[in-house]
């Protein structure tokens, strides 16, 4: 296919469960434009949303109650979690999804596709096999390390994974090596450029230039316990200076801003400019979301993982801990344990911040980018 002025035209298949897929998606199209600028056009495809039969065309608006329900969001996981099953689940959605995945093949003419969701890609890759259609195929994998069988098909030309683990993971359901690259998980390229020094950062955001910032964070949404992590920081009287973001939490915003505080405290809603946040802050206190952690490394950060999405962020958190970038702490009283002792053991804080910069991977977007465009047939 030539597209528009005889630039290559690139879809991305993502959907918004959970918001690491557009994410992922939209920071490869910023470092297309970096690389490549003004050379490719691109769009983006929920497929959820805009190619499914109903019930499943609500999977976006419905994911973050289903991942809520962490025991049988995880038995569903490792239960698919096996190529067997997920061929007998395929086989029984395919009479009815086929025309839906046939419109999206048929309306969506590229020169090369990018998948960025581990759902669409069996369904996809037959409907191109059935066609004849020969357009490069490209899996960007979005998970860390607990990588699902769904994420891996031998008809896709190549399949980009960000880890060593998940690179074995895809090779352990009969991948063929050749196919894979380890590169790592695509951010945006704002966490990679820093805008200034954490000195300067810091009198920006007005925050202490003389304390250990510990930056609380719980996604979007201002999930997990932010405001009971955050009290029992300040009850401990820890030497420490706390940043809290709520996200669209608006109720947790008010609370904490209405709490009395006996150490210094930064309470924000929604932000936009988390690159700064991290990169002024000393430790991170977050739940294990593949996006997270990549910023969090890229930022030479030492995270505190709190929780964890059963099955598919579980390898996350023995990632981060085995390679010594962070401390699994479940409980709120874990939580201020680890930071009176990192407090109490400067060093081993900052060995944590070593390792996290030994495993960041700053250029992954770019070199994504770099290897799409190799597939392309000009």
């Amino acid at each position: 296919m030539t597209t528009l002025k005889n630039k290559p035209h690139i879809l991305f298949l993502f959907s918004d469960t959970g918001g690491g897929h557009r994410s992922a998606a939209e920071a490869i199209i910023e470092a297309f434009d970096l690389e490549f600028p003004q050379q490719f056009t691109y769009e983006m495809v929920d497929f959820f949303s805009d190619y499914s039969p109903p019930p499943l065309n609500l999977a976006g608006p419905t994911y973050p109650a289903m991942s809520r329900m962490d025991y049988l969001w995880g038995r569903a996981f490792e239960t698919s979690d096996d190529a067997d099953r997920m061929r007998v689940i395929y086989a029984m959605l395919w009479p009815y999804i086929r025309l839906y995945i046939y419109k999206l093949h048929r309306e969506h003419p590229a020169d090369v596709i990018v998948s960025v969701h581990p759902l669409i890609n069996t369904p996809f890759l037959r409907a191109k096999k059935k066609k004849h259609d020969r357009t490069p195929y490209v899996t960007v994998v979005t998970d860390l390390v607990s990588t699902h069988t769904a994420w891996f098909n031998n008809l896709a030309d190549l399949i980009i994974v960000p880890t060593e683990q998940a690179r074995r993971n895809a090779i352990a359901t009969s991948i063929d090596p050749e196919k894979l690259q380890v590169i790592g998980l695509p951010v945006a390229d704002r966490f990679v450029q820093p805008s200034a020094t954490r000195a300067e950062l810091r009198e920006k955001l007005g925050w202490p230039q003389d304390k250990v910032i510990v930056l609380l964070v719980g996604g979007g949404e201002g999930m997990g316990p932010l405001g009971e992590v955050s009290m029992k920081i300040n009850q401990a009287r820890l030497d420490v200076a706390l940043v809290v973001i709520t996200g669209r939490n608006k109720h947790l915003k008010e609370k904490l801003e209405n709490h009395t505080w006996d150490i210094p405290t930064f309470i924000y809603g929604f932000v936009n400019d988390m690159p700064d946040f991290m990169r002024a802050a000393d430790v991170l206190v977050s739940k294990a979301g593949p996006g997270t952690i990549s910023e969090a490394l890229i930022a030479e950060l030492p995270i505190i993982l709190y929780h964890r999405i059963s099955g598919q962020e579980e390898g996350n958190v023995y990632y981060v801990i085995d390679e010594g970038a962070g401390i699994w702490a479940p409980e709120i009283d874990d939580i201020v344990l680890a930071l009176k002792d990192w407090l109490d053991h400067p060093e081993q804080r900052l060995q944590a911040v070593a390792n996290a910069k030994r495993l960041a991977r700053p250029e992954a977007s770019r070199q994504i980018a770099r290897a799409i465009a190799a597939q392309i047939k000009r």
